[in-house]
């Protein structure tokens, strides 16, 4: 057993790594602000990394703010997104229900969860399959579904972080039948990106690429892991209950209204 954080670490909504950022820590480009609001832009690849993230009163009436943020997405031919986070101490139910009343659409709600790195890398998964770079390749960008066709800003994003993994499981051809993405930073281990061939569901890959990038980051120093998974991922919320993730809080994110307004 390796001496690491064996307990879910606690933290506040807003100090937990993955609620300010972008796809990982480190990642987000805050590339204007307002009033406690970073303004995220990566090209329009992921929700996250394209949408304001209140962090504290704005300093003007909410529809005051909306409208700024819209217009800022639009100056930049993107849609405006509010991301949101809700179940936990300090989180914004009520500028949930705010957004609600104007208009806006949840697209998507998602979990961050905690949990100690020690169990998952203890886990007995056939780690010798697994290949690990600090390099993201053709190869692995092939088997990852965030976006259709990377480009450079794919790339950009993906290699953002203080120590960036990569995982792949090689496949007899073709895209690899498993990927995986680990951030370290401090004593925090991010995972994100898992995933497997659908042919190949089964046969423990998610778990071997878990266990894999885990004991790197143990190797590094982290001990406390955090991970994002939609609400309606059953497979993967059950992967992840069986490796002792438990969630801290849930985030959404809402789309701007399409009435043309532009606030």
């Amino acid at each position: 057993m390796r001496a690491a954080y064996e307990e879910a670490p606690g933290a506040a909504s807003a100090e937990t790594p993955g609620a300010a950022s972008a796809e990982t820590p480190g990642a987000a480009s805050a590339e204007a602000s307002g009033a406690g609001r970073p303004w995220r832009r990566r090209a329009g690849f992921t929700r996250r990394a394209n949408s304001v993230l209140p962090l504290g009163d704005p300093g003007r009436p909410l529809d005051d703010a909306l409208a700024r943020v819209r217009r800022w997405y639009a100056e930049r031919g993107l849609p405006a997104y509010v991301q949101t986070a809700t179940g936990a101490e300090g989180t914004q139910e009520l500028l949930c229900a705010g957004l609600v009343e104007r208009g806006w659409q949840r697209e998507v709600s998602a979990e961050l969860r905690v949990g100690g790195l020690a169990p998952v890398g203890d886990l007995d998964a056939d780690t010798g399959r697994v290949l690990l770079s600090r390099n993201v390749d053709d190869a692995w960008l092939g088997r990852y579904q965030r976006t259709g066709v990377p480009g450079p800003r794919a790339r950009q994003v993906l290699a953002a972080g203080p120590s960036v993994w990569f995982a792949a499981v090689p496949a007899a051809d073709g895209p690899p039948a498993a990927i995986g993405r680990c951030v370290v930073d401090g004593r925090w281990a991010g995972f994100m990106a898992v995933e497997v061939d659908p042919a190949r569901r089964r046969e423990g890959l998610a778990t071997a690429v878990m266990t894999a990038l885990a004991r790197r980051a143990l190797d590094e120093g982290a001990s406390a892991a955090w991970l994002q998974v939609e609400e309606d991922n059953g497979g993967a919320r059950a992967l992840y209950d069986g490796m002792g993730f438990a969630v801290h809080h849930s985030y959404h994110h809402y789309r701007e209204p399409d009435d043309n307004g532009g606030g």
